[in-house]
């Protein structure tokens, strides 16, 4: 039986993207799992003095427990992609190019110049004060970076003078309420140097929000039904075949 015809799994980018929509659903899926990823590996890989399934002060936090790995390595898949996002050959393409760098070098400082060790945690003997000044540092750069995709860049890539179709337009509320809400997350994390309060529940947020409009602007849509399509049909031919092995000869 021959399968249907489904919907590429990628939407097919605009003559002048130098990029592509699967490039950009990976850096968005990327932010969407890592807040994730590092709860529950953590939690699989438990440290001793700290509740195994209760969020820590922050994201950066899990640097110092067993999910470590997780940290580190979606931080510097990320810059990868970042780097090597290009963008559209339009006159905003420039600007794509320099605050993808500029993000891509905030996620490998974050990376590589941890924050400092939960209370209750060993920190590693070569950790000094100014590794957490880095951190924070480039965590803002990083952030300020993401909301200015979504404020600024995101809504210009379809304009070229062209009229804005309603798809695009409910596109562009979508990326300006994720830049505002990163930017309300990152007020909220800031707050916590007067009141000494735990970040973990505004950086993740703010991951969330940068996630959702890198998928929207990927087109995570026409993924998630090509995805849905491929699903049912091959899902309806595995319960069939079952049902027909239950029957018997």
């Amino acid at each position: 039986m021959t399968a249907p015809a489904f919907e590429p799994f990628f939407a097919t980018g605009e003559p002048d993207d130098r990029s592509s929509y699967a490039h950009r659903l990976l850096i968005g899926a990327l932010g969407l799992f890592l807040p994730l990823l590092l709860w529950v590996i953590a939690a699989w890989r438990p440290m001793a003095g700290l509740g195994r399934w209760a969020p820590l002060g922050s994201v950066s936090a899990y640097y110092h427990t067993g999910a470590v790995a997780a940290f580190v390595g979606i931080l510097i898949a990320l810059a990868v992609y970042l780097f090597t996002y290009r963008g559209y050959a339009n006159d905003y393409g420039r600007r794509d190019r320099i605050a993808a760098a500029i993000a891509g070098g905030a996620a490998v400082l974050v990376a590589f110049f941890p924050t400092r060790a939960t209370a209750g945690l060993p920190a590693p003997s070569w950790w000094a004060p100014w590794m957490g000044t880095v951190h924070y540092g480039a965590a803002v750069v990083l952030f300020g970076s993401f909301i200015f995709f979504s404020l600024f860049q995101f809504p210009k890539s379809g304009a070229g003078g062209k009229p804005l179709t309603p798809a695009k337009r409910r596109r562009n509320r979508i990326y300006r309420v994720c830049g505002a809400a990163m930017a309300a997350c990152i007020a909220w994390a800031g707050s916590a140097l007067f009141t000494d309060a735990p970040i973990f529940w505004p950086e993740a947020l703010a991951l969330e929000c940068f996630a959702a409009s890198w998928l929207v602007k990927g087109r995570g849509d026409r993924t998630a039904v090509a995805l849905g399509q491929r699903t049912m049909y091959y899902g309806r031919r595995a319960v069939g075949r079952a049902r027909r092995a239950a029957r018997g000869p």
